[in-house]
């Protein structure tokens, strides 16, 4: 389980500011999170860096912060790959790897090529053929958590059953719950929070509508928040209040901490914060959001 500091539990960072960074600053920026008292950096694949590669570079850089891939589209690399890549980076490391992977979706899969398969099937297939591989080299000392990035019952089931546990991203501390009553007792609930330092209602709800506009068009989340309770009505014109401030959470030190918070009493393990509308400085120090919610804070 996540190591928990200050009666906490463990907090990330995750963002995609980093491709906009050279690599020596990169590093700087890691480092500065890790002085903050955050355990994990988050890589995500999108349209920049190669994560895996990035990962390694990042961890050759660093001492103790975990450096996961958060997530690893399983469509780009085969099980085998994956199994390598898990095996190496812990191996390098010294177990500060952390792999998370996800099916991603259909439209940027197809983009990059590949057939879009069922996600229940491709991601147990996928699982079973990365745990069936036996990497020829030395084995590391201590092998990091695997996780998979899942919402709905049957693939945080998958979650439960094969990995150590699920990421989730764009829910609610109701979902949290319902996620902490699906999987086994010592799998990990990685939630994912979007936060803006930003006290005035209308500029926060602003900076996050622009921000969450391609999500709130995607089926697979509609479907999750609708068993919350949330309706067609909640997604048009950029997306209801309620919605917004259950998505996305604004304002002080206090009321970003108090967002997190609700997620942690639902049974999050590790709360991977994900910092938006934060103006133009790259660095975690003087970075609202992460110092405002710094663990060492």
């Amino acid at each position: 389980m996540p190591e928990q500091k200050n009666n906490r539990v463990s907090r990330g960072i995750i963002t995609t500011e980093l491709d906009n960074l050279a690599g020596a600053k990169a590093v700087e920026y890691v480092r500065d999170i890790e002085s903050l008292g955050y355990d994990s950096f988050w890589i995500p694949e999108l349209f920049g860096r190669e994560p895996m590669a990035t990962a390694g570079y990042l961890l050759a850089k660093t001492e103790r912060i975990k450096i996961a891939s958060g997530i690893a589209n399983i469509y780009a690399r085969d099980p085998h790959s994956a199994a390598q890549t898990r095996h190496s980076l812990a191996e390098f490391s010294g177990g500060r790897f952390i792999l998370g992977l996800g099916v991603s979706n259909a439209g940027l899969n197809e983009n990059r090529g590949h057939a879009w398969q069922a996600p229940i099937g491709k991601m147990e297939s996928y699982l079973d053929a990365v745990s069936a591989v036996e990497v020829a080299s030395a084995s590391p000392s201590s092998l990091g958590p695997l996780y998979i990035a899942a919402h709905g019952p049957k693939m945080q089931a998958l979650g439960s059953s094969k990995t150590d546990g699920v990421i989730t991203y764009l829910m609610s501390p109701e979902h949290t719950a319902l996620t902490k009553s699906r999987i086994v007792p010592n799998a990990d609930v990685n939630v994912v929070c979007m936060l803006i330092a930003e006290t005035d209602p209308a500029t926060a709800r602003g900076i996050a509508r622009e921000t969450l506009a391609d999500y709130l068009g995607l089926d697979y989340y509609r479907r999750e928040w609708k068993k919350i309770g949330f309706s067609e009505a909640d997604y048009s014109n950029g997306g209801s209040d309620e919605l917004i401030d259950m998505l996305v959470g604004w304002g002080d030190s206090e009321s970003l901490n108090e967002h997190m918070l609700k997620h942690e009493k639902a049974g999050a393990t590790r709360i991977i914060v994900m910092p938006i509308g934060s103006g133009d400085s790259l660095s975690g120090r003087s970075n609202p959001v992460l110092e405002a919610v710094a663990p060492t804070a």
